[in-house]
C-alpha cells in the first residue's frame, strides 16, 4: 500500500503506474500489479485505549471509533471485516473478525475506561489470536487503527517485538491520538515509530482543538487557559469537529492508497529485514509505504 499527498496534505489519486518506481534493497524492481481502486478490501483492527486517561473525553472518542467502524465496514460490501481489541490493564478480543459492523458498535457500547494500558499486547493478539479472512494479507490487506495516547504501562510483550510481528504480518499501523492539547504523551513516539515504519500516520485531533476559536488562550480561569469551558456545549462541539475530521481523513486515506505488488529480483540478499523504497515521478509531493519486510521466518 502506497499513499500519496501534495505539498497542501491532500490525496493523489489519478497516478499511473509509470510514476511510480519501486526499489527493495536500492535494487529497481518490476512492478507486476497495480491498483487506484477505492473502496480496496481491508481487514481493519480496531484498537481502543481503555485506560483512566480517556475517561473525560470517553463518550466523543467512542462515537468516532463507531464513526469509523461505520465507514470502514460498509453493510453492503461483505469483502470487508473488522475486529475489536480494546485495552486496559490486559488485551482483549472483544470481537472476533466479522463483516458486521454492528456486532463492534454494540460491544463499543458496553465498554468502560479505566486501569492500566497494555497496547503491545493488543497490538500483539490483533496479529496472532484473531480469525482470518481468505485472501489475507493481499486482498484483503491488513491495517490497525490505534485510538489512544501511545503509552504503554501493562504488556508482557515490547515495542521491538510487536513491530517486527506487525511488519511480517504486513499490517498497516494508523493512530488515532488521544492526546489532549497541552499535554505531552511519553507513548506519541511510540505511534509514531509504529505508523511510520509500518506505511501509516498518526492523527492529533485534540491536540488543534482551538486554533480556529476566538480568544484562544485569552481568557485565563481555574481550569486552565481555555477559551471555552470543558463541559459545556461548545467545548463538546469542538471536540467532536476534530475527531470528525481526523476519522475522516484516516479512512479516506485507506480508501486512496496505491496498492502496488511484485516479486523481489534480488533474492540472493543475505539482510533479515530488506527495505523498500517508493519514488513518483512529481515534483512537492510526500510518500507513505512501510519500511521494508522480512523475506524469512524466524
Amino acid at each position: 500500500p502506497v499513499t500519496v499527498t501534495d505539498f497542501q496534505d491532500r490525496f493523489v489519486d489519478d497516478l499511473n503506474q509509470s510514476d511510480f518506481k519501486l526499489f527493495d534493497e536500492n535494487v529497481p524492481q518490476t512492478i507486476t500489479f497495480f491498483s487506484r481502486d477505492r473502496k480496496q478490501p481491508v481487514v481493519v483492527g480496531f484498537l481502543v485505549d481503555m485506560s483512566n486517561r480517556n475517561v473525560i473525553h470517553w463518550k466523543t472518542l467512542r462515537e468516532a471509533v463507531v464513526e469509523l467502524v461505520l465507514n470502514l465496514l460498509p453493510p453492503d460490501k461483505p469483502q470487508y471485516a473488522g475486529y475489536l481489541v480494546p485495552y486496559s490493564t490486559t488485551a482483549e478480543l472483544a470481537v472476533d473478525t466479522t463483516s458486521e459492523a454492528g456486532q463492534l458498535v454494540e460491544r463499543l457500547e458496553q465498554l468502560k475506561p479505566g486501569g492500566g494500558s497494555a497496547l503491545f499486547d493488543a497490538i500483539y493478539m490483533a496479529c496472532t489470536r484473531r480469525s482470518l479472512m481468505k485472501g489475507e494479507p493481499i486482498e484483503p490487506r491488513r491495517v490497525l487503527i490505534i485510538v489512544g495516547d501511545g503509552v504503554d504501562t501493562a504488556s508482557t510483550h515490547g515495542l521491538e517485538e510487536v513491530l517486527e510481528l506487525a511488519q511480517r504480518n504486513l499490517v498497516t499501523i494508523y493512530g488515532l491520538s488521544t492526546q489532549a492539547y497541552g499535554f505531552a504523551s511519553s507513548g506519541d513516539n511510540n505511534l509514531v515509530r509504529l505508523a511510520t515504519e509500518t506505511g501509516g500516520r498518526v492523527e492529533y485531533p485534540l491536540e488543534g482543538v482551538y486554533k480556529d476559536v476566538t480568544g484562544y488562550l485569552s481568557k485565563p480561569q481555574d481550569a486552565g487557559n481555555f477559551a471555552m469551558v470543558v463541559g459545556t456545549g461548545g467545548y463538546a462541539t469542538q471536540i467532536a469537529q476534530s475527531l470528525f475530521e481526523s476519522v475522516t481523513g484516516i479512512v479516506g486515506e485507506i480508501n486512496t492508497q496505491y496498492i502496488m505488488r511484485y516479486v523481489p529480483t534480488n533474492t540472493d540478499s543475505p539482510r533479515v529485514f530488506r527495505r523498500v523504497r517508493v519514488e513518483v515521478n512529481l515534483p512537492n509531493v510526500k510518500i507513505r509505504a512501510r519500511s521494508g519486510y522480512y523475506p524469512y521466518n524466524p
